[in-house]
């Protein structure tokens, strides 16, 4: 079942004008030099101002003006880190070829237009995101920003959402051209938020446990989106299996879903081996649970996928598909962007 767990609240302090981006960096899909897990389990747990200088955030809007906002953290009990602790896990696979490959193309269009995968959308800029209010979406942030400029695409950046047969259209137009590709309804981003974690972490070594953002769409949709939910350990986890739909550049225009089980985990991280190609970057990656007390299942998105990294093990560089988890803390900040309030976002 999906455990309700208490909140911290992340509270917004003071809001700075800075100087509109550049947007002159490339979108780069693969990253490199990640801190892996070992790495990650030496790093100090941050303290209460380092969390308030990670999560604070910066926010672009259409007209090309960008704000950084301070952010206070309120209620988070004996872990500074406000995160779930993880046991460490001895096993390790070597890298595999991923053998067969595992992907579903989903070209049925009852299934392209309804939920779940219709909460899959496509970003301007080459990635794939989920819809997570009528108004946001939610992605990788390494999708807009290299963590020292904003990528070019970003200045104009929209959302495709697929396309569903519309009222009194009698025509052979049911959200998908005759070959079964979905076609997209494009929408203009309004704002864009990144939390500063994201361009603190480029500096050195990637720290990837920031590679989430939140876009505001200019105009709300009228479809079903996900909810967000903490990510439970792998422990938690029936069969650790994890899923999540997107937009492989390998199979461009198709919607590409996928499920596969969870490796290893860091308190910021997931280790998997589903197989993604650049362009599902960014998808909501999503579990099925128990609701307490209820006999239905409910799905919540509990990581963001980041994408295929080279992750330094043991002084060895191996691959994994990676996705950032969604702990108390990043849950209070999404929702924060969400609602603008933090009274929707006491439990998840």
């Amino acid at each position: 079942t999906w455990h309700l767990k208490k909140i911290p609240q992340i509270v917004s302090e003071r809001t700075f004008s800075l100087e509109s981006p550049k947007f002159e960096a490339k979108t780069k899909l693969e990253l490199n030099s990640v801190c892996g897990i070992e790495c990650q389990r030496k790093l100090p747990v941050p303290s209460l101002s380092d969390l308030k200088d990670l999560l604070a955030y910066e926010t672009v809007f259409e007209n090309g003006t960008r704000t950084l906002t301070e952010v206070n953290v309120l209620g988070l009990g004996l872990d500074p880190a406000g995160n779930s602790t993880t046991t460490p896990r001895s096993s390790r696979r070597k890298r595999q070829v991923y053998g067969t490959d595992s992907r579903f193309s989903i070209y049925d269009k009852r299934f392209m237009t309804n939920f779940p995968f219709n909460t899959a959308v496509k970003i301007s800029t080459g990635c794939s995101g989920i819809l997570v209010s009528p108004r946001h979406v939610l992605t990788a942030a390494h999708c807009l920003h290299n963590g020292k400029d904003y990528v070019k695409g970003s200045k104009r950046l929209r959302v495709g959402l697929m396309k569903t047969k519309s009222r009194g259209d009698g025509r052979k137009r049911k959200g998908a051209k005759r070959n079964g590709m979905p076609s997209f309804q494009w929408t203009r981003v309004k704002s864009t938020h990144i939390p500063k974690g994201w361009f603190k972490g480029v500096s050195g070594d990637i720290a990837l446990d920031y590679d989430y953002a939140v876009l505001e769409l200019k105009r709300p949709h009228k479809r079903k989106y996900m909810e967000l939910g903490i990510s439970p350990t792998i422990k938690m986890m029936p069969g650790s299996m994890i899923h999540f739909s997107g937009f492989d550049n390998d199979r461009s225009g198709q919607l590409v879903y996928r499920f596969c089980s969870i490796s290893d985990e860091s308190n910021d991280l997931f280790y998997q081996y589903c197989d993604a190609e650049p362009g599902s970057t960014g998808s909501g990656v999503y579990l099925r649970l128990k609701e307490p007390n209820k006999k239905k299942w409910k799905r919540k998105i509990i990581a963001v996928f980041s994408g295929h990294q080279w992750v330094d093990i043991n002084g060895e560089q191996q691959d994994y598909n990676v996705a950032v988890r969604i702990t108390p803390l990043k849950y209070a900040q999404i929702c924060f962007w969400i609602h603008g309030n933090d009274e929707n976002c006491t439990q998840g």
